[in-house]
């Protein structure tokens, strides 16, 4: 048996020559060990000279340890007297950096282990947002782009209903149409995890779509598949690709997950003819919007109880009012009824409730019903940004809540950031809030979208007038064909005439309009204008009385309206914003 001198541990194996704690070169003990032989004197109080190594308690009674292979402890037992012993100040020194090795090893393999679960996992991280980008056209005509457009319309419509993941909107991923651009630079402008793409072929009744979804951050493709299908099959196939990529971009999906498995219809061609419509109705021309109708006719003629196609029609017919193209009352109590139609179909359709308040608003002037289905509508799905332009420009307007109008437009501008008409009615939400600057801004903004939206240069010239700078209104409105939406630019060019004083030059231009409307319905709101920069007030008022009999869709803005200034301390004006259930 050896014994350390230093540390006093006690070694059985006659082999060692060296203490296995500390090095130091052990000695021979071979005589017995008793409370006296064996004492030693160590600080203060006796200690045995045998140091426990055991984690296990040591008693006189408890079984001989081996200590060759014994766990040991660096800390010192107890003695049985209660004395207290402490360990030599080499024993210290080893103890601390034990511990500190052992320290330092737990935190670098804590910070390995949680890397790799953090990179890991955010590699797997869910897809959170996305951009559905146009449905490449492979059928060699563009008879068929409504298909193509359609399904990516249909797609962005379906993903928009979760609640947790964010959509680009239609609005945005148009101008990707066609240009071939870079799947990197794409999300990195719309600011999206994911991309989605796909082409379509048509031939004859067969349909073939292929479809890929690549993560935008890790440039890897998540899903790719090819649908070889019959033409009715499209609607089902539509539905399945939505189910599919919500499952591969990882989704929870809300409840019953309404928006992705939904049934609208069960017929594919009436789901076709919504498609065309829906097409035809973004493009917002005097055709189109005709188009637009008839195709969700047909729809509807096919599938009765086709809610989405209602609310189509609804849409399309207040678009014909507010733009105009015909007379509100040979357009509005159409949009009315489709809209109500569809929810009785569909009660939880947020563009429904949407579509009726803008009905009850811009012709029955029902205030108290407005405002409610407008809220319901944002309350059912705050993310589709025309229902807050639509809020802002029908009844808030009208409400004399110039900020609120102003708030709500910027919203609608912020889901849908490349909207023509969202930016169009946010530059007028400014105009009639007298921010003039900004209205003129966000109107060349609109210009710099697509130069060929006449709204944005009817808007712009509206903000020169209200800024005094007639001829650059003028030169704006020269731009826009006569032609366009019932002579709007003809407005602009009268008031900017009225006010600088050019008597001649501004009957002349309400000359023009008078004769265009012989043919066409024109806006008689806006020949007021013009009579009231030129101080002809009861004129002004004859034309506001015959708007009133139109059930114009602008004249409820004459409340807040800066062009209806000179008549606003007349007592007729007054009175004929209570005779649409408006104050002062």
């Amino acid at each position: 048996m050896k014994r350390c001198p230093t540390c006093n541990r006690i070694e059985t194996d006659d082999a060692l020559v060296f203490c296995r704690a500390d090095g130091t070169a052990l000695i021979s003990d071979s005589g017995p060990v008793g409370a006296e032989a064996g004492t030693v004197k160590f600080s203060s109080g006796a200690v045995s000279s045998e140091i426990e190594t055991s984690v296990l308690p040591h008693t006189s009674t408890a079984p001989a340890i081996n200590r060759a292979t014994g766990p040991t402890t660096v800390l010192p037992a107890q003695h049985t007297q209660g004395s207290t012993r402490e360990l030599s100040k080499p024993n210290r020194r080893k103890a601390v950096l034990v511990v500190t090795l052992l320290i330092t090893a737990v935190v670098a393999l804590a910070i390995v282990v949680g890397g790799y679960f953090y990179y890991s996992r955010k590699s797997n991280t869910a897809i959170q947002s996305i951009a559905v980008l146009p449905f490449e056209n492979h059928s060699g005509s563009s008879d068929t782009d409504y298909l193509s457009d359609g399904l990516t319309d249909s797609l962005i419509f379906r993903f928009s209903q979760l609640p947790n993941l964010k959509v680009s909107p239609t609005s945005s991923v148009m101008r990707y149409k066609g240009t071939g651009k870079d799947v990197s630079d794409i999300a990195r402008e719309l600011d999206v995890d994911g991309v989605l793409s796909g082409r379509l072929t048509q031939i004859g009744d067969n349909l073939s779509i292929s479809v890929q979804l690549i993560d935008a951050r890790t440039k890897k493709v998540v899903w790719a598949e090819q649908y070889d299908r019959k033409m009715a099959d499209l609607l089902a196939t539509q539905r399945e690709i939505a189910a599919t990529l919500t499952q591969k971009m990882q989704l929870r999906l809300a409840g019953d997950e309404k928006g992705i498995t939904k049934k609208y219809t069960s017929s594919n061609e009436a789901y076709q003819l919504y498609l065309k419509g829906r097409y035809h109705w973004s493009k917002r021309t005097k055709d189109d919007l005709n188009k637009s109708v008839e195709s969700f006719k047909q729809a509807i003629d096919l599938d009765p109880n086709f809610a989405l196609a209602y609310v189509g029609m609804a849409e399309a017919y207040n678009s014909m009012a507010k733009d105009p193209e015909v007379a509100p009352k040979d357009a509005v109590p159409f949009a009315k009824s489709a809209a109500t139609r569809a929810l009785q179909i569909d009660p939880a359709l947020a563009e429904g409730h949407s579509a009726l308040a803008d009905a009850l608003a811009i012709y029955d002037w029902n205030w108290t019903d407005s405002e409610r289905e407008f809220k319901k509508a944002i309350e059912l799905d705050p993310n589709v940004g025309y229902i807050h332009i639509a809020y802002s420009g029908s009844f808030l307007s009208a409400a004399n809540r110039p900020d609120d109008a102003i708030r709500e437009a910027e919203r609608g501008v912020e889901l849908e950031p490349l909207s023509l008409i969202n930016n169009a009615v946010l530059a007028s939400a400014y105009v009639l809030g007298r921010q003039y600057d900004r209205g003129a801004a966000q109107a060349q903004k609109t210009i710099d979208l697509d130069p060929n939206f006449y709204l944005g240069k009817v808007w712009l010239g509206l903000a020169y007038v209200a800024n005094g700078k007639y001829e650059d209104a003028i030169a704006v409105s020269r731009d826009v064909p006569e032609s366009a939406m019932s002579g709007n630019a003809l407005f602009v060019t009268a008031l900017a005439y009225a006010r600088s004083g050019r008597r001649t030059e501004a009957e002349q231009t309400i000359a023009k309009i008078r004769e265009l409307g012989k043919t066409r319905y024109v806006r008689t709101y806006c020949i007021a204008w013009a009579y009231a920069a030129l101080g002809d007030k009861d004129k002004a008022f004859a034309e506001l009385e015959r708007s009133f009999e139109d059930k114009d869709a602008y004249l409820s803005r004459a409340r807040i309206d800066p062009f209806m200034d000179p008549l606003r301390d007349d007592p007729r004006f007054s009175a004929l914003m209570t005779r649409i259930g408006l104050t002062q």
